[in-house]
């Protein structure tokens, strides 16, 4: 059973869905918004906010390591996250990122959203 375990599954296994948001994410990071499902969009923002709120302490090795075992794919992005993100967000407790309605895409009517950061 899954009751209350406050996660989305995206209609995907395990694996698959843990790369495709990490692949998010460094989009998200690399390029400051990502368009995509209401559904999915819940979700990155969900891995997003953890992972600033990880790099907003500083570049200190410990941090950076558990960063990059969230997100192994992309070392740019990573130095742009502990560069340019997380300090903005230093005296932020919270809420790095705003989920803005875009209405239904024309193919399937799914709900799409666009994330960016605050």
């Amino acid at each position: 059973m899954r009751h209350q375990s406050g996660k989305v599954k995206l209609n995907v296994k395990e694996s698959h869905k843990r790369a495709l948001l990490r692949n998010q994410v460094v989009h998200l990071i690399t390029y400051g918004h990502l368009t995509t499902t209401r559904a999915q969009a819940k979700e990155v923002k969900r891995l997003a906010e953890k992972v600033v709120t990880l790099a907003r302490k500083g570049p200190d090795f410990n941090t950076k390591r558990r960063v990059r075992a969230l997100l192994p794919y992309k070392l740019d992005a990573l130095k742009t996250l502990f560069a340019d993100i997380a300090p903005r967000y230093t005296e932020r407790p919270g809420g790095y990122t705003r989920l803005i309605p875009l209405g239904k895409r024309p193919s399937d009517t799914a709900t799409i959203a666009r994330l960016e950061w605050v």
